[in-house]
């Protein structure tokens, strides 16, 4: 387990900036995951544990611990 990859994160923001610091915020998925913008409601597939929307500029977010599930993904806002 990666150090910090089990803990609960209370938004998007965290999410982002310990995969950012961990270096796997460009680190692809097992398997794409479908995505539905909190922000502009499109719905578009995740690749990567750091994602941005293609339509708005949502930025997502996953760990490594939880990156085969859609509901762990978490908005950090737009351009973060």
């Amino acid at each position: 387990m990666h150090d910090g990859c089990s803990q609960c994160f209370d938004n998007g923001m965290q999410i982002v900036d310990k995969i950012r610091t961990m270096g796997f915020n460009n680190t692809s998925l097992g398997m794409p995951l479908e995505i539905k913008c909190t922000n502009c409601d499109i719905t578009f597939e995740m690749k990567t544990m750091e994602c941005t929307c293609p339509d708005c500029r949502m930025v997502f977010g996953v760990t490594p611990c939880h990156s085969h599930s859609a509901e762990f993904v978490l908005p950090a806002g737009i351009d973060y």
